[in-house]
């Protein structure tokens, strides 16, 4: 028997931000439709948007200034992430942070580091960062500087990172193990960058990032790490984090034109086989310590899917 259609439940006013993400992201909707911008006009007055913004001071921080990781997950850098992901259109408090994050959280050599210092510079919080800001289409020509940071992280660390490491931690990020986490990140910004507009450095990642992925097996995440797979990788959630997840790792692949494949059919099947009789897929792990609340843990979740849909149609 067939399920039944999600599509009216996802398009439901009272979620603006699943409202809009479903008919972009999953109806393929353009930008300039009526009801797409009447969705997304509405995101930042309504649900976690509006909570975000609310607690975001006037100098466009969360907290208080700064690099702005730390406290997880109500510091700045990760209310970009959250609006990004949310749909939430430009609007002067997005700008304000926008800039804010460029000004503060960025190093001198263009990458995004969690501290001061290039010890915290890792392939994920790049890879989200620059997504999220080309989701937001906030325009910095800062940002250019930034990918070209993500292109050589990629080219000289191969997705190592040494928080992916037996203590004590190394200094060196290429001391590390390769983290999935990190190519699926890494991979996610460069699928917001338009193809004909990939230079061949990007080209070339993004070859790294689809290898790398596609040589461990992705329906059990056994990727290299020093304490085994992460139970994160089957348990889908909303926002993600620096965390990735199987959907994520399939969204990705298939963004990239990555063709059918015996590898990738088992994968497919355990995300197909978490969605309910209705059509719908639950959340099952949010992030703590947020402004915000996105659903209630093991019921039907919006957010997760429209991600499962968004996934699977590259594989349909």
């Amino acid at each position: 028997m067939t399920r039944p259609d999600p599509l009216p439940w996802l398009l439901e006013p009272d979620n603006p931000s699943a409202r809009y993400l479903t008919l972009t992201d999953v109806l393929d909707r353009p930008a300039g439709d009526r009801e797409v911008e009447m969705a997304r006009r509405a995101i930042p007055a309504q649900g976690p948007a509006r909570a975000i913004l609310d607690a975001q001071w006037p100098a466009g921080y969360w907290m208080r200034p700064g690099v702005g990781y730390s406290p997880k997950y109500k510091a700045t850098v990760w209310q970009i992430l959250f609006l990004a992901a949310l749909g939430t259109p430009r609007t002067e408090a997005l700008d304000r942070v926008c800039a804010y994050v460029l000004d503060h959280s960025r190093l001198p050599d263009g990458r995004f580091s969690a501290h001061k210092t290039a010890k915290g510079a890792t392939t994920c919080l790049n890879g989200n960062l620059l997504r999220a800001f080309f989701r937001l289409d906030y325009r910095d020509p800062r940002l250019e500087g930034s990918l070209e940071a993500l292109v050589e992280m990629v080219a000289s660390d191969r997705f190592c990172c040494r928080f992916n490491a037996l203590r004590p931690l190394p200094t060196s990020m290429g001391d590390g193990l390769p983290c999935a986490w990190g190519a699926v990140k890494a991979l996610a910004a460069f699928a917001e960058i338009p193809e004909q507009q990939r230079s061949s450095s990007v080209r070339r990642a993004i070859r790294h990032g689809v290898s790398f992925l596609l040589e461990g097996n992705l329906a059990l995440g056994d990727y290299p790490t020093a304490t085994g797979p992460s139970p994160f990788w089957h348990r889908l959630g909303f926002p993600l984090g620096y965390r990735s997840d199987l959907v994520e790792a399939l969204e990705v692949l298939g963004r990239m034109g990555v063709g059918h494949s015996p590898a990738l059919v088992e994968a497919l099947r355990f995300v197909e086989e978490k969605r309910d009789p209705e059509g719908r897929w639950q959340l099952e792990h949010t992030l703590p310590n947020t402004w915000a609340t996105f659903g209630q843990v093991n019921q039907p979740n919006k957010w997760v899917t429209i991600r499962a849909l968004r996934a699977l149609r590259y594989w349909a």
